[in-house]
């Protein structure tokens, strides 16, 4: 009985031991399975949360970790070859909020991501520029001048620059002085005279805040007592300049085009200048103020005719009209462009050139020409057209430039005492003459000119002591110069511009 019971365990323990075996044995020939590695990218760009403006040098960090990075001048950055995961990333920049991001990597197109940084609110806004120099307020200040101020901030070494704008007081035009700059100070030039200037500074931090200054103003000085007027031909191109003729004094150019503009003269008001430009193709008469503002052509009718090139032209004696030609036609205008009128015809055959109108004498004095330079008279006519009588006649070479004396009892004039007549008009010794209006009175007053040359375009200065004038080399090569000598002799001459030509004192 016992055997059998026994028997029977031994077979059932063999049973499950065969079980067993055969579990394993399957089990052993089971194939392993591997889960394949999933590769993704990330890229994106950081940006200055306020501003919107790109935020390069930003340093990042992952993690799980891949290498440290910086956003390049773009703000932008890019991690390819990422395990597909979950990353953290952390973002730091000088002066702004360290930002950390959750962001999935998925696998395959390239994850993207926007991340926006905010300033940090550790740095302190710097102080309004003060101390402003000229000081708020400063009157009689030259037209070209250095603007200063202070800035500081209560950062100690934080960098500042700054934003300069200037404008006139009539004006919202603002002129741009400077942008982002370190300087503390700024030259400005070429400013109007007698005007009201207001300027204004803004500063601006490393970090970008800003602080502006208050705005300052300062007045120009009144327009120098310039008292001469000439036109000066550089590179081709003719100018008019006003100088007080003083060795290293002041000299300023008043115009500045492309074309040419000549023959300034300073009204009888000393309010405007008129002057001739070939702007439009012909020399027109044009005014301006008399630091060269505001110009303005008055005539529509040019000032032209047989070696006129924009000469033939006077101021009245009140400042209020101007008389000029045109050919055989002299006219009359208001200073402002208004009323033009014909005074009077040259006779047959002939052109208006260049004149005077006398104060004293009310006459008005003109050359006239023929088909040539030298074919030259001069005559003498009312200021309102009558009365028109010869009081120099035809003579062999050129005869240019009549004027009165400041008491209308002489005539000046030039004439080349060579004696040639050049249909060029040429000159080789042009010399200065005064009479009386009847011809009496004759006197030479170049007997002192260096030869080879040629006395040009006088008038009595304004006290009537001196002659000013242009000596010019006959070979038309050299430069022109101005000069003046006594009136009553032609004594004392002195040299006071050189390349200058068409000279006005008042």
């Amino acid at each position: 009985m016992f055997s059998t019971t026994m028997n029977r365990q031994l077979a059932s323990s063999c049973v499950w031991a065969l079980l067993w075996a055969l579990g394993l044995l399957l089990s052993a020939c089971e194939e392993n399975t591997v889960e394949p590695a999933r590769y993704g990218s990330l890229s994106g760009i950081v940006r200055d949360s306020r501003t919107n403006a790109p935020l390069p040098n930003v340093v990042i960090t992952t993690n799980p970790a891949t290498s440290s990075f910086t956003t390049d001048n773009e703000g932008r950055f890019a991690l390819p070859n990422l395990t597909v995961a979950q990353y953290t990333l952390s973002l730091r920049k000088t002066d702004y909020k360290s930002e950390t991001l959750n962001v999935n990597v998925a696998e395959g197109p390239a994850t993207s991501v926007e991340i926006r940084l905010e300033k940090s609110t550790g740095n302190q806004r710097p102080h309004a520029p003060s101390q402003p120099e000229p000081a708020n307020g400063a009157s009689n200040r030259a037209p070209s001048l250095t603007l200063r101020w202070r800035g500081t901030d209560p950062d100690k070494g934080d960098s500042l620059r700054y934003d300069v704008v200037l404008y006139e007081g009539s004006s919202t035009v603002r002129q741009q002085l400077l942008s982002n700059s370190r300087d503390t100070a700024v030259t400005v030039s070429g400013l109007k005279y007698n005007t009201s200037y207001f300027w204004q500074v803004t500063v601006r931090d490393h970090a970008g805040e800003t602080a502006r200054g208050d705005v300052w103003a300062f007045q120009t000085t009144t327009f120098p007592e310039l008292r001469y007027l000439f036109a000066r031909t550089t590179g081709g191109n003719t100018d008019i300049y006003a100088t007080d003729a003083v060795a290293n004094g002041m000299l300023l150019r008043l115009t500045t085009s492309a074309f040419i503009e000549t023959a300034p003269q300073l009204s009888p008001t000393r309010d405007r200048i008129a002057y001739t430009s070939n702007a439009t193709g012909q020399y027109q008469l044009y005014t301006m103020n008399r630091d060269g503002s505001d110009a303005r052509c008055i005539t529509t009718i040019p000032v032209e005719g047989y070696y006129n090139n924009g000469l033939a032209y006077h101021w009245s004696p009140d400042g209020a009209q101007l008389v000029y030609a045109r050919y055989d036609k002299l006219y009359r205008i208001n200073r402002d462009g208004t009323g033009l009128a014909l005074l009077a015809t040259a006779p047959a055959g002939r052109h208006f050139r260049e004149l005077d109108w006398s104060v004293l004498a009310n006459k008005i004095v003109v050359q006239t020409i023929g088909a040539n330079a030298y074919d030259a008279e001069i005559y003498q006519l009312n200021p309102d057209g009558s009365g028109l009588t010869q009081v120099v006649s035809n003579l062999p070479g050129r005869l240019d430039s009549p004027s009165f004396s400041v008491d209308g009892r002489q005539i000046l004039y030039t004439r080349d005492l060579a004696g040639i007549d050049d249909p060029t008009g040429r000159q080789l010794n042009a010399h200065i003459l005064v009479q009386h209006p009847d011809g009496t009175g004759l006197l030479d007053l170049s007997t002192r000119k260096p030869a080879g040359t040629n006395d040009i375009n006088p008038r009595f200065s304004p006290d009537g002591a001196k002659i000013i004038f242009v000596n010019v080399a006959n070979d038309n090569i050299a430069p022109p110069e101005v000069w003046v000598m006594d009136a009553a002799d032609g004594n004392n001459r002195v040299r006071l511009l050189q390349n200058a030509a068409s000279p006005d004192w008042r």
